[in-house]
């Protein structure tokens, strides 16, 4: 039996009232896969991850999660499909009150049976797994902009979910800070067989993690190319998709 896959956009139109973002939004994501969602300023990006996480609802069209309508559920099954996305927000969005332990422990207190010395040994393992092992104690101000973003991709595992969404997860940080995010996203791709979307404009991360893309036009309001980002500047993409690739001299 083939299983659906973990992501797929019908005829999706995003808008804010009467104005329209993007329009008539089709594309999959396959198992397995890192997908990026690539585009200038302002052209619906993030916006796309949030109809895709479920913080906004479409103007029209579907998005199916692992076969099913998402915006047509219920709220608690909407919820399940939540509980099986991890996300990691572009700002990091780890509560400054709370030690790196403590924030990683929430969602597991919320929606686990665990008892608080299972949750502390999984809280100690996903931060050695993004390679923070140690750091427990330690509290958001107290660590790097790099360190922070992958404390939060340690939260953003901590129910062990099957996709993870990334938004601009390299923003903010130094070239080598951003290439290791980069190596560590690929390691839990491999790892975890986890699926992921990647939301970035970033072109050494696009070309570097990137396995399948979309690009979002903010003139037409649409999708004017798919595919590996290495493969379109050798196929006939749009002028705008090659302009976008190819700036700064940053082509692999």
């Amino acid at each position: 039996m083939t299983l659906p896959p973990p992501i797929a956009v019908r005829g999706l139109t995003m808008a804010y009232g009467s104005r329209v973002i993007q329009r008539d939004l089709t594309f999959t994501v396959r198992r397995g896969e890192i997908f990026i969602v690539m585009g200038g300023s302002g052209c619906g990006k993030s916006t796309l991850l949030r109809h895709l996480i479920g913080l906004q609802a479409p103007a029209a069209g579907t998005i199916l999660r692992d076969g099913e309508d998402f915006w047509a559920l219920s709220d608690a099954d909407r919820d399940r499909i939540k509980r099986n996305s991890g996300i990691l927000y572009q700002t990091g969005a780890l509560w400054s009150s709370m030690t790196l332990a403590e924030n990683i422990a929430l969602p597991l207190h919320q929606f686990t049976r665990l008892k608080s010395k299972e949750i502390r040994e999984l809280c100690s393992f996903k931060l050695a797994l993004v390679g923070l092992a140690g750091c427990e104690h330690f509290y958001p101000s107290e660590i790097s902009g790099g360190m922070r973003k992958r404390a939060a991709l340690a939260r953003a595992l901590a129910l062990d979910p099957e996709i993870l969404f990334f938004d601009e997860p390299s923003a903010g940080l130094d070239p080598i800070s951003s290439r290791r995010l980069d190596d560590l996203i690929i390691e839990l791709r491999e790892s975890l067989s986890a699926t992921i979307v990647v939301v970035t404009h970033e072109l050494a991360s696009i070309f570097a993690i990137g396995t399948d893309a979309i690009f979002l036009d903010s003139e037409s309001k649409t999708i004017i190319a798919q595919g590996n980002p290495k493969d379109l500047l050798n196929q006939a993409a749009p002028p705008r998709v090659r302009q976008f690739l190819t700036r700064g001299g940053s082509a692999p």
